[in-house]
Order: structure tokens, then sequence, then C-alpha cells
């Protein structure tokens, strides 16, 4: 019999191969053997007795891993990063007795961890700023289409299509500003020894505490790190965790509520994401155009917004240097953020890039609102002629009472121009009330606010990016 195990789609589905590789065993475990090579070349350099050809064999030695004999010491050891030193250790037997000198699990764990949230932010920062290019140039090409606004999902005064657009990129460039800040400041681990003295670290320097210093500046730069914490316990903070899974988790909040209104006017069918032409919506409504890559969308940003609290949780409950109640819970959250993050932003890459807009049922919709709207200017253009407002607002009032009774309680159209062309009282502006219903008119500076957004927000925040404008999604289905 053949047992299946599982397959988490988030690996095998949503996530880019770029992305999925950052948790891959073999990037962790290359890592492991980098930093135990980085920190035995430190060590060398600054006098402890460490030769060159013990170095030599572990920089020949750094992709030749054999996971089923470290799986196996594992099984033994019942400890991880003890089951790799002993098979490097038997790999390279000259070096075994310099790997891991003076320092803790949390040397290669916490650092390797570290790496890998900053390699995986140049993975996301990238593709999110290509999610706001895509935007801006359909907000620029939109900036002046006039299209209904909604409160409450209620129809409200008129907006332009590029406008509305902006209010998606607004929210993405808050989430490009703090994944680049974390991204930017992000701190080593460094060496620090086993509760994050660095004790073990001072005896095998003979207690010069400038060596120490020394040892962990020099590993912090290797793997190109700023700076490093300059106190930890045994693991650096897992207050770090939390704010990257919560600034994940709000790019997630950005996501679902764009995903959520292309849902919505795709309902209006004023708006799609691109469909396929070979893609079905439905087996049994074969005339389905679902926004499938929507509520994807929607359902994985669910997920990433949830993960948050894993981060949150596992900050709060250390206990003083540390407790291992942190390690499975990070094995799954850091990388099921990652990965699921990069999965929303590929499927909103794609959308962002294949927005499907329909002109003349954004028209209509309006057209059949407006003239609701626009009574007042109707009533001010009639006081310019020398009516009396208070008798035009009445004949208003009554015209538009029967126009809505019209539309609710008949189905019909909103006829409240017809009525008001039709009726004498208001021959004075018959031949003003195309122009009165406009629609460019009721949108206000709505044009204006996308091209100062546009010169003073977007393009400033996407400089950094210009080299990598420009790219595609890779969507696996």
């Amino acid at each position: 019999m053949t047992i299946m195990s599982y397959d988490n789609p988030l690996s095998s589905r949503y996530g880019s191969s770029e992305m999925v590789y950052q948790f891959s065993p073999h990037k962790k475990f290359t890592t492991w053997r980098k930093l135990w090579l980085a920190l035995a070349e430190a060590e060398a350099e600054l006098g402890l007795p460490i030769s060159e050809s013990q170095l030599k064999d572990m920089r020949d030695n750094l992709d030749n891993l054999d996971l089923d004999l470290a799986a196996s010491y594992e099984k033994k050891l019942r400890h991880d990063v003890m089951a790799h030193v002993h098979a490097w250790g038997d790999q390279i037997p000259d070096a075994r007795p310099i790997i891991h000198l003076g320092a803790t699990s949390c040397y290669v764990g916490d650092n390797t961890d570290l790496i890998i949230i900053r390699d995986a932010l140049d993975v996301l920062l990238p593709k999110l700023a290509n999610v706001i290019d895509a935007l801006a140039s359909f907000a620029r090409e939109h900036a002046a289409l006039p299209t209904l606004g909604f409160t409450h999902y209620q129809p409200a005064q008129p907006t332009t299509v590029g406008k509305r657009t902006c209010l998606w990129i607004q929210d993405l460039l808050m989430d490009l500003d703090a994944l680049t800040r974390i991204r930017d400041t992000i701190s080593f681990r460094g060496v620090k020894g086993t509760t994050g003295t660095q004790a073990s670290f001072l005896a095998l320097f003979d207690g010069d505490h400038d060596k120490v210093t020394a040892l962990d500046d020099k590993v912090t730069a290797a793997f190109g790190f700023d700076r490093a914490f300059p106190v930890t316990g045994q693991t650096y903070p897992r207050k770090l965790d939390h704010i990257v899974l919560m600034t994940l988790s709000t790019f997630g909040v950005t996501a679902h509520k764009m995903a959520t209104d292309i849902r919505l006017l795709a309902n209006l069918k004023e708006m799609e994401e691109p469909f396929g032409a070979h893609q079905i919506g439905s087996s049994a409504m074969a005339y389905k155009r679902n926004p499938m890559r929507s509520e994807r969308i929607c359902a994985l940003a669910r997920h990433l917004i949830t993960l948050s609290q894993d981060g949150a949780w596992t900050a709060a409950v250390q206990w003083m240097e540390r407790t291992l109640d942190d390690s499975a819970n990070r094995r799954v959250s850091l990388a099921e953020g990652f990965i699921t993050a990069d999965g929303i932003l590929e499927t909103l890459l794609n959308v962002s890039r294949g927005l499907v807009l329909y002109p003349k049922v954004i028209r209509r919709r309006l057209d059949s609102e407006l003239p609701f709207m626009a009574t007042e200017n109707i009533m001010m253009a009639m006081v310019r002629k020398g009516a009396d407002r208070q008798v035009i607002h009445e004949l208003i009032r009554t015209h538009s009472q029967a126009a809505a009774a019209n539309v609710k309680m008949e189905g019909g159209d909103n006829d409240l121009i017809e009525r008001l062309k039709g009726d004498p009282d208001f021959s004075a502006i018959h031949d003003d009330l195309d122009d009165i219903l406009d629609p460019s008119a009721f949108v206000g500076r709505a044009p204006e606010q996308v091209a100062f957004f546009m010169k003073e927000d977007v393009e400033p925040a996407l400089e950094r990016w210009k080299g990598e404008l420009g790219r595609g999604a890779t969507l696996r289905v």
C-alpha cells in the first residue's frame, strides 16, 4: 500500500520557487555551515589555533550535505544542531574539533533565521514595488474616468477610477515602507554564547574583551549586517518575529481589502480581474466569470492575518533568557508568513497587470444615480435664471420621488431628467441639463489628486526599485 504524505499547498501551489527555497533544508543547513566557517575564520584571525587546512576542508564541503546522515544523528541525539555538527564532522574529520567552537545552538539557528528573514524580504519587496507600479499605471490611465462612489456600499458622490485605485496604492505604500524599514534595520544575533553573556568566547580568548568584541563584529559583517543586537539572551529577541509577522499581516489586510473591492466591482460588472481564454468559471454554470484570483488573495490573506498572533504569543511567553516552546511554532509561522505573503503578491501582481474595465457599464450606473445627486446643481442653475428657490425645491422633490418610485416600484430607469425636460417650469435650463449632468463636474479634484499623489508619493517610493520594475507574475494555478 502506498502511503501519501501531506503536501503543503503553500509550497506546492501558491508560493514562488524563490521564496520556497528560502525556507528549504538546503538554504538552512548550508547557511549553518557558512556560519560555522565564518566563526572559525574569525577565531583563527584573532589567534585561536585553527589551521588553514581545517578551514579549507570546511570551505570545500559547504554544499556537501548528507541530510539522511544528519537525520539519523538527530533521531539518536534528539538535537538538530548537534546532529549536523556530527554529520559534518564525519565528512571533514580533521576540522571536527573546531566546528561550533564556543558557540551555542542559537548561533547557527537564530543567525540563520535572521539571514532568511532578510533574504525573504529581498524576495517580497521588489514584487510589492511591481504591484504598486502596475496599479500606478492603471491609476494614471483612468485618473479622470468618473465612476460612482460608494459609502456603506450605497451610491455616493462620484469619484474616478484612478482615484479609487490610489486608495489601494496608498495602503500598499505603507506596507512597502514598513517592510523596507525592517529589512534595512534588522540586527544580527552575532556571537553571544549560551545566555548572551559571551562567557565561552571570553574563556577562549583568555579574558580579552576586545577580541570577543572583534569576533562578534567580524562575523556580523561577514553576513552583510550593519549591526548585531547589543544584548541578547540565548536567542535574539522574539519581539522581532512578532514585528515581522505583524507587518506581513498588515500587508494581508491591504491585499484583502483591495481584492474584496475588485470582487464587489466584478459583481457590478464594472471591473474584472484577467480571465483566461480557456478558463472555466463554474463546472455547472458555464457562463460564470468568477473572480477566483481575488478570492484566492482573500483566502490567503485571512491566513496571513492570523499568523501575527503566533509571533505575539511566542514573544510574550519567553521566560528569562529563553524557553524552547518557541521553536516548533517559529518553524511553522515564519515560513508560512513569508510564503503566504509571496503567494498573495504573485497573485496580486497578476491581477494588477491585467485589470479589465467596462466604461459603458460604469457610465450607465452613473447615469442611473447622477440625476438625484445633481438636483442641487439643477436648483442653483434655475435660481441663477431668476426662479424662486423654494418653489423649485418643491418641484424637484416631487419629480425626484416619482422617479424613485419608478425605479423601485416599477423596475424602470431613473427618468428624473426626462421629467424635468418635460416640465415647462424648467424650460429656462432645458438646453443646459446635459452639461449640468456631465459626470466630470462631480468628481472634484480627483484627477488632480491622482497626479499629485503619483509625483509626490508613488514615484519617490519606487525610485529604489526602478531597476526591477516591469516583471510579470508567475502563477502555478
